[in-house]
Formats: C-alpha cells, structure tokens, sequence
C-alpha cells in the first residue's frame, strides 16, 4: 500500500522530472548570418557552423561565439566584454551550443562535450558538445577524445588550460 508520504514523495520526483525534461528540451534556434561575428574572437560564425555557441542575457540580448571554448570564456568572465553589459553567469537567461553531430542548438547545460579530440574549431584546442552521451562517447572513441564533461564539471581553469594560458 503506498502511503502518503510515500505519495507525496512519488509526485514530487515526478514533477521535478518533467521540470527538467522541459528545461532541457527547448526549442532554441541560432540566426545568424555572414556578417555575425563572435563576441570574444571576433569571428565569423557562420565560417564553421558545427561550432557555434550563442548566450541570451536576462533583456533578451544575443550574444554569439565561434565555439563552446569561446562562450565558455565569457560565461566565466563577462566583465573582460563590458560591451555585453554582464556582470555575471546570474544575468544570463539561456547558454546554446550546437550539438555538433546533428548541428541543432541545444541546451549547454544539459550537453555533454569531449575534451582532448583531434578536432580543433576556428579558436583552436576546444569542447565539442553533444545533446546525448551516446554520440559524444562514438565521437570520442573515433577523434581520440580522452574525457567526456558535463556542464558541471567544466572550469575557468579548463578553459584557460585549452587556450594555452596555463
């Protein structure tokens, strides 16, 4: 027999589920075009498309990037750019990259992104990202990744480390 706290507990994990399940599958889109430039390297984005990463700020303002690295740069540091008018990762609404084998914008929260495969993007050593882990582990085996990373588990440090900075 289930009791009520038992219940209670049932309907709460559920909810909390289909809170993320929502959360993580968005619609996002990605509109840019050949004059769309990325905000930390000023490249353009459209160059490479496989790599494109876009943050959304809490007055709705886009801001692209060339790559995951790229975005990552600003999600850790947004004063470096004072042109966004972003003071912390508090003020941003939505954090995209695209899945880089089906080329669909996704949530970079809930991507998964190989580190230390042979592909590089146009900002150099980076984070492929991958909306399942099923395609991230194909591609690391194939492009000899060596570690599969969460959002969570990425870093300032790594970051820094992929650009050469320590």
């Amino acid at each position: 027999m289930l009791t009520s706290k038992k219940f209670s507990l049932f309907i709460l994990s559920t909810c909390l589920a289909s809170t993320l399940t929502l959360s993580a599958s968005e619609a996002y889109t990605m509109n840019y075009d050949e004059n769309t430039r990325g905000l930390v390297r000023k490249m353009q984005i459209q160059k490479d498309p496989s790599w494109a990463a876009k943050i959304v700020n809490k007055n709705s303002k886009e801001f692209y990037f060339s790559s995951p690295k790229s975005m990552l740069e600003f999600y850790y540091n947004p004063e470096k750019w004072p042109s966004a008018n972003t003071k912390n990762a508090n003020e941003l609404k939505h954090v995209i990259v695209t899945d880089y084998k089906t080329l669909k914008p996704i949530d970079a929260k809930y991507a998964f992104y190989v580190y230390g495969s042979n592909k590089i993007s146009l900002a150099g050593d980076d984070l492929p990202a991958f909306e399942n882990i099923a395609d991230a582990k194909n591609f690391s085996e194939n492009n000899n990744g060596t570690k599969i990373l969460s959002f969570k588990e990425l870093s300032n440090g790594l970051i820094q480390l992929l650009n050469g900075d320590i």
